[in-house]
């Protein structure tokens, strides 16, 4: 699979300098975590799971939670339970390709047994999202993952939820980073990206944004996200990918913006019309969040709506002016620092503080592409809507 795969070839050659690599559920995990883009969730009761999984796999979708946790009844997980089996086996029978599926389970004991019951179709699964994740709370889960992967014979990733009450409470907010940090760090090779709860941070406090705004105007939530990435993010090798958290607000119509790119002349260079109609059906604090979620060492988003995720990832491609930048500032003559003019003319890259920015930002060109110079968001989201 790949990012803006489900658009013609022809459309990705007018669009991107340098298209998205492809990859796969057996792709390494350094790409893997990049390449999660916008994680559609969806309850695990839903009757037709498996017609859904492939609905959205060809509207550009490569990753999916399909979730036993929150999204559902306590007195629905059996049949929850009952339910994801007989998908899986669905869509295994079927024999195309899906895009890279997580299940997101209570406890621990969960694990081991639904990678038994699923059987043979258990090849489609990726791995399981850990809910409310502590050092504590943790370590059982991610003990259950590596048995069950022994028992399956298949890799399985791991993708804690931060999202406990220690996190947020700052007395002891430190203690529950840190252990965190030490049990993600023992099993590294497992975890493949760090989720934040923001929803139940806010909670904790009888908060909720409105579509105006975004997470980082709630500063209770910008306090704790700043500290996650202080101590789970750093690019000095000991960091993760740590991914943005959901944005609630969807208007009921999924396509709400078709019908007006439809009409738009934004080809005929009125782009910034077509972003003001964008703006216009509930947009702009979307917009805004995954742009400061990038801003703060965020990459991907928790998505629970359709409709937000062609917006998170035609956001997610590399500029032509970002990747001209990092490629200046990787050069291998520029090994020993130094300052230079950005082929653009309008900043100046420095080398050695430059470097982690650079490097993170090719990553981000190999899974999601690098737009032609004269190409931006609107056109790429544009490109990207489908019957």
């Amino acid at each position: 699979m790949r990012h803006f795969g489900h658009i013609p070839p022809a459309a990705r050659a007018r669009l991107f300098h340098q298209e998205p690599c492809d990859f796969g559920a057996d792709s390494a995990a350094r790409t893997l975590a990049a390449a999660l883009g916008a994680t559609l969730y969806s309850p695990a009761t839903r009757p037709k799971l498996a017609d859904d999984v492939l609905k959205q796999a060809g509207r550009g979708v490569v990753s999916m939670v399909l979730c036993l946790e929150d999204s559902i009844d306590d007195a629905e997980v059996v049949d929850g339970e009952a339910n994801l089996v007989r998908q899986f086996a669905d869509l295994d029978a079927r024999g195309v390709e899906v895009p890279l599926l997580f299940i997101r389970v209570r406890t621990p004991e969960q694990i081991p047994d639904l990678v038994r019951r699923l059987g043979p179709s258990g090849r489609l699964l990726s791995g399981f999202v850990l809910p409310k994740f502590t050092d504590e709370r943790g370590v059982p889960f991610l003990e259950a993952i590596v048995t069950a992967e022994a028992a399956g014979g298949r890799r399985l990733f791991a993708m804690p939820v931060l999202e406990s009450p220690e996190l947020l409470h700052l007395e002891t907010r430190t203690e529950a980073l840190t252990g965190i940090a030490r049990t993600v760090d023992k099993y590294r090779d497992r975890v493949l990206a760090l989720r934040l709860g923001v929803t139940d941070f806010c909670s904790a406090y009888g908060l909720r944004r409105s579509p105006d705004m975004t997470a980082y105007d709630v500063r209770i939530v910008t306090s704790v996200i700043a500290d996650v990435v202080n101590v789970l993010g750093r690019s000095d090798g000991t960091g993760f990918t740590i991914t943005g958290p959901v944005w609630e607000y969807f208007r009921s119509q999924e396509r709400m913006f078709k019908p007006q790119l439809r009409r738009s002349p934004f080809l005929e260079g009125r782009a910034e019309e077509l972003r003001t109609t964008l703006i216009e059906h509930d947009l702009d604090g979307l917009l805004r969040e995954i742009e400061l979620d990038r801003a703060n060492g965020l990459m991907g988003k928790t998505c629970i709506h359709p409709s937000h995720v062609l917006p998170v990832h035609a956001l997610s491609v590399v500029s032509h002016e970002e990747f001209s930048d990092a490629q200046d500032i990787l050069r291998p003559e520029r090994g020993g620092g130094g300052v230079l003019r950005s082929a653009y003319t309008n900043k100046m890259n420095e080398v050695k503080p430059h470097r982690a920015w650079a490097e993170r930002t090719l990553l981000r060109a190999e899974v999601f592409g690098v737009a032609k110079e004269d190409i931006g968001f609107v056109e790429l989201l544009a490109a990207g809507l489908t019957d």
